[in-house]
């Protein structure tokens, strides 16, 4: 048997794989990037600039994240906390809440909390809180379109 022919299949087999495969963090550190902190929607800019050879190498090296398309990050789950006794002092929270509005977010939980003025928690897919925004001077239509751009929709 010719082995020029085992070793050019060998060679087929070989790239097939490695091609199929995402990079190792070695790879990745030969081509400029490090594994373990490059998320995948930092590879938008370079798609966004045409670079596409560079576009395709950090998909392979990246980290999936929570970020769309637009690179807005988007949380899995909110909890909008509040005092109803606050509620004389913010009337367009106090609207929101009483509204159908609320009833579009799966994952918006509304929370009565004593004496607490209005704030929106954002947690990970993990339930643990990730950011904390106080929301004291938003009014309705705020709050409804910061929740729509923010929170995931599945």
């Amino acid at each position: 048997m010719n082995y020029s022919i085992l070793i050019h299949i060998f060679s087929l087999a070989l790239m097939v794989t490695f091609a199929s495969s995402e990079f190792s963090a070695d790879d990745c550190k030969s081509l400029g990037f490090k594994k373990a902190n490059l998320l995948c929607s930092t590879c938008e800019e370079f798609k966004k600039r045409e670079l596409t050879e560079i576009w395709n190498n950090c998909k392979e090296c990246c980290l999936k994240d929570d970020y769309d398309a637009s690179g807005m990050k988007r949380y899995p789950r909110a909890i909008l906390e509040v005092c109803t006794c606050k509620f004389g002092a913010y009337p367009q929270i106090q609207a929101f809440i009483k509204s159908d509005r609320p009833s579009k977010y799966k994952n918006l939980q509304i929370k009565y909390v004593r004496g607490l003025d209005p704030i929106i928690k954002l947690l990970d897919a993990d339930n643990k809180v990730e950011d904390i925004l106080d929301i004291h001077k938003w009014d309705t239509d705020s709050v409804d379109e910061f929740l729509a751009t923010h929170l995931s929709t599945d």
